[in-house]
């Protein structure tokens, strides 16, 4: 499996999304903080999490006896410019030349 692929699969499941969210809201958050927000067991939390970690969506460091996860929004990115910017720049295109060409022609 490839880093796309990993990335698309760990973005595929809603819990996973959220976590992400989560970690976007603030960063370096324990896996007790992360559990706390969901209706589901430790185990199922850390499942969730060791996807988004082998995705490189979350990055972990030690601090003292704690494990603290921080978001990696890089791998997000890069999926925005490999598959969606190349997708959307032309009509966004379209739509500014538009919008410029309708209100040139405004009395």
């Amino acid at each position: 499996m490839d880093d796309d692929d990993r990335v698309f699969k760990a973005l595929a499941d809603p819990t996973r999304r959220f976590l992400l969210d989560l970690l976007f809201a603030r960063d370096g958050r324990t896996l007790t903080e992360l559990e706390s927000e969901l209706e589901m067991t430790r185990f199922g939390v850390m499942k969730h999490l060791k996807v988004l970690e082998e995705a490189n969506l979350v990055v972990t460091r030690r601090h003292g006896r704690e494990k603290l996860h921080f978001l990696n929004a890089v791998p997000i990115r890069q999926i925005h410019d490999r598959w969606i910017d190349k997708y959307t720049s032309d009509h966004a295109r379209a739509l500014l030349d538009l919008k410029r060409h309708l209100e040139d022609d405004e009395p």
